[in-house]
């Protein structure tokens, strides 16, 4: 037994706790782009809305960084206190923080020479380039104190204080929701005042994370902690690897998803601009679906990984399945509102003509058919991720985009045209499933046997 509650706590109690406060943080992350998108659609137009749609990789690369970083570095330090090792525990921290300072201001540094080239590669079209040129050349100088945010809350949760971590993001997206309005509807600033609205919303959450350095409960830094070394950071981007390639498939996904609907879209009554619009609007409303469902995964990855530390498998066991069971419901709720009423939803991001609205229902109903079921891989590649089996879980997370959907969104529409790009999503997320499925019962059925040989020893 140990004196740690995540080592005795009952597990509904201990991911209450734990996954509240993650699922907050992680909604907070989808909102900052999703209040922009409502402001901008309500104040410049469908135009405003396709040239975040084309920004938002910008946002996923970033994620996919402070997940590498973020999720590599919580990982080694949940398992490192259940090991009762402190003083490692301290130095995976110190140079988790120290990796993503030094990787925020070198990806702002890359976006902002590269700007027109990678808007050109995300799929902005004439029209809405100048838009999108506009709103990424001020939202990228945030994406520095964004890593370090998203990094950091990961160590806070993983430290017991899952309720800080969400006050620092939450402290964020208000400021982002009050300026909004103001910016675009006072003063007039569009496009321009949406993006200002969201770095300022960045740095408030930025100071709130820095400020906890001072009080961690489980460890004293000293400053030979943030010192890199090679061998900690290979460890931490080989235990965060996972999560971070899961965000660049998911990148190279919007890539192809974006150019495919311009140039399919192109050859139909609704031309280019109309389904890139509707395609950022749907995929935004299924992130705050897989933003419950990250927050699940984040909430229940220090349980996981103190009690496999622990050695205490059925912990492990009955965390997962209990996880599981949360992703479900959330999945059910989101497919009865995503299916039942699709242009209510739609609506709330602005006014469009008639084929905008028609093809943006046709697009949420069809991509995300099988939202049912989308979540368990993510969940499940966390799961590995957790107990120390990166590359298995880095695997997982590439089934869904890389193996499956990339594949889809390529050869789909040569036979069926526009819908093609639309069938590819529920066909990925249901092969995905069923693989997560197989891997994850072959791990729990192997912790299983071990526990019932130590139980078989000691008697």
């Amino acid at each position: 037994m140990t004196d740690n509650p995540l080592g005795y706590e009952k597990i509904p109690k201990l991911l209450k706790s734990f996954a509240i406060p993650s699922i907050t943080a992680s909604l907070v992350g989808s909102i900052y782009n999703i209040v922009d998108q409502i402001f901008i659609g309500q104040g410049v137009g469908y135009l405003g809305n396709a040239a975040t749609n084309v920004c938002y990789p910008f946002s996923t690369i970033c994620l996919a960084i402070s997940l590498l970083i973020g999720i590599g570095s919580a990982s080694r330090f949940s398992l490192y206190l259940g090991n009762k090792e402190s003083e490692s525990a301290a130095k995976a921290a110190g140079n988790g923080i120290s990796l993503m300072v030094i990787l925020g201001l070198a990806y702002l540094v890359i976006g902002e020479i590269m700007l027109p080239q990678l808007l050109k590669l995300f799929g902005a079209t004439t029209d809405v380039f100048p838009y999108a040129q506009q709103y990424a050349s001020v939202t990228l100088v945030g994406m520095p104190f964004l890593i370090i945010t998203n990094g950091m809350s990961n160590l806070i949760r993983a430290d017991g204080s899952p309720g800080y971590s969400m006050t620092c993001m939450v402290a964020g997206a208000i400021a982002n929701t009050i300026l909004d309005p103001i910016f675009i509807f006072v003063f007039h600033w569009g496009i321009f005042g949406a993006a200002l609205a969201t770095i300022l919303g960045q740095i408030l959450s930025f100071a709130f994370a820095v400020r906890y350095l001072w009080h961690f409960k489980t460890i004293h830094f000293e400053r030979s902690h943030f010192q890199l070394h090679v061998r900690e950071i290979l460890k931490t981007c080989n235990m965060g690897v996972s999560s971070s390639v899961n965000q660049i498939a998911i990148t190279v996904v919007q890539i192809i998803l974006y150019n495919s609907l311009t140039h399919y879209g192109a050859q139909t009554v609704y031309g280019s601009d109309i389904p890139l619009a509707a395609c950022g609007i749907v995929m935004k409303t299924n992130a705050i679906i897989l933003a419950i469902i990250v927050g699940i995964s984040q909430g229940v990855q220090p349980i996981i990984g103190f009690n496999y530390g622990a050695k205490q498998y059925s912990r492990v066991r009955e965390a997962y399945l209990l996880a599981i069971k949360c992703n479900m419901i959330v999945s059910a709720v989101g497919f009865c509102f995503l299916q039942c009423f699709p242009e209510q939803i739609i609506s709330l991001f602005g006014d469009g003509n008639e084929l905008y609205l028609e093809f943006a229902v046709l697009f949420m109903r069809t991509f995300l058919f099988m939202v049912l079921v989308n979540g368990v891989q993510l969940l499940s590649s966390s799961f590995f991720t957790a107990i120390g089996k990166a590359l298995r879980g880095a695997l997982l997370a590439l089934t869904r985009q890389v193996f499956f959907l990339i594949p889809l969104l390529l050869a789909l529409p040569l036979r069926f045209g526009i819908m093609g790009v639309l069938y590819a999503g529920p066909i990925a997320d249901f092969t995905a499933f069923l693989l997560s499925v197989v891997l994850v019962s072959r791990e729990l059925r192997r912790q299983r046997i071990i526990s019932q040989e130590e139980v078989s020893s000691e008697a």
